[in-house]
């Protein structure tokens, strides 16, 4: 069910442009803040924008910070893990004290004072969330390799001969998959909900552009009155997050 919403939502992104009734950016001063109807499916925000056109193009931006952060902090982190759970030693200790270290900072007031200082972009912004997000994926890719590194057709690989290179690509990351797979999924989620804190505080993805946070952050000051305003956005936001994190679940079943 998880996988089946996250394509849904997915192919709703990737097919925005000819889903959305209404351009994202598109005013109707007549229809400001109109409830959820038949012309206006999720309602309207107070500048009468289509809040289901909105939503579309914003799930276009929040899975690529979600998806594209992920990918950065994805590679940072198997390169680390990889070389710190191989090496061993004190390459590994001084590795692991860097990620405990940046792990004890809180990312998201890095994040925030980054952002009121540079104004990121979409790509930026991805950049950052991806440099603030290696250290669960390095911690887990060093256990697996850790743990793979002793057994028997390793070490009969190493007694071989075989090359450091060639006992990591093809013994050693593969083993090392499933692991990684489940910190993939959750460093999406994590991207997902870092963009969308940083949007609702000002400071992410900048109007005219649609992401999920903006939207909320467009939405505080109306939310006793037009509760749809925050609710549509927040609960796009708790579906995707649900349903990575349970597919991140799932495929950590068969490693426990």
């Amino acid at each position: 069910m998880a996988g089946w919403v996250l394509l849904l939502l997915v192919a709703a992104a990737a097919l925005a442009p000819w889903l959305a009734p209404y351009a994202p950016d598109a005013l109707d001063l007549v229809n400001r803040r109109a409830m959820p109807s038949w012309s206006h499916w999720f309602g309207t925000d107070d500048l009468g924008r289509d809040l289901l056109a909105r939503v579309l193009f914003g799930a276009r931006v929040s899975l690529a910070v979600g998806l594209l952060s992920a990918l950065v902090s994805g590679l940072i982190g198997v390169g680390l893990g990889a070389t710190s759970g191989y090496a061993g030693g004190a390459i590994d200790a001084v590795l692991m004290r860097v990620t405990d270290a940046a792990l004890s900072v809180p990312r998201l007031l890095v994040l925030m004072a980054a952002s009121a200082v540079l104004s990121p972009s979409i790509p930026l912004l991805v950049l950052m969330v991806g440099l603030v997000g290696w250290m669960e994926t390095a911690r887990i890719t060093r256990a697996a390799f850790l743990t793979a590194r002793e057994r028997e057709y390793v070490l009969a690989a190493r007694a071989s001969g075989a090359s450091a290179a060639r006992i990591v690509v093809a013994h050693l990351l593969p083993a090392a998959a499933p692991a990684i797979a489940v910190a993939a999924t959750l460093a999406v989620g994590r991207g997902i909900l870092l963009e969308s804190a940083l949007s609702f505080f000002g400071i992410g993805v900048q109007p005219p552009a649609a992401s999920w946070g903006n939207m909320l952050y467009q939405a505080q000051s109306t939310m006793s009155t037009e509760p749809w305003l925050a609710l549509v956005p927040g609960l796009f936001i708790f579906a995707t997050v649900a349903a990575i994190n349970t597919l991140g679940d799932r495929w950590a079943q068969p490693a426990r």
